[in-house]
């Protein structure tokens, strides 16, 4: 099966599989008992200055990509992701930004898939 990405805002579902929050900080009114998580990876979210260069500059989104790619290649976070996704059938990646395409978890998907695992849009 493999990585797959859900807005935080959704309801939990049992073919979510283990759940991931992979933003930095808490999604504004989401309860923890209704986020149903397994794990919050705080460490595989983008770092806290790119995260706010980023959201004051969202055309430099390629840019951002970059940098975050870097940030993962270092990030203990994102290599226990990887294995996450050797230990569980499906991994769903939760995030609160609002634009289901342009995001941080797109990317970490790609370096994901990147460093071998299965990844599904």
């Amino acid at each position: 099966m493999g990585f797959v990405m859900k807005r935080v805002y959704e309801p939990a579902a049992a073919s979510d599989g283990y759940r991931v929050l992979v933003d930095r900080l808490w999604p504004r009114g989401v309860k923890k008992e209704r986020a149903e998580l397994d794990e919050w990876a705080k460490d595989a979210a983008p770092s806290p200055e790119l995260r706010a260069d980023w959201h004051h500059h969202r055309e430099r989104f390629d840019e951002f990509a970059a940098r975050y790619r870097e940030e993962l290649d270092g990030a203990p976070g994102a290599q226990a992701l990887l294995e996450a996704g050797r230990t569980h059938d499906r991994v769903t990646l939760l995030y609160a930004a609002r634009d289901e395409q342009v995001n941080h978890v797109a990317v970490l998907l790609g370096w994901l898939a990147d460093h071998g695992a299965s990844v599904e849009t």
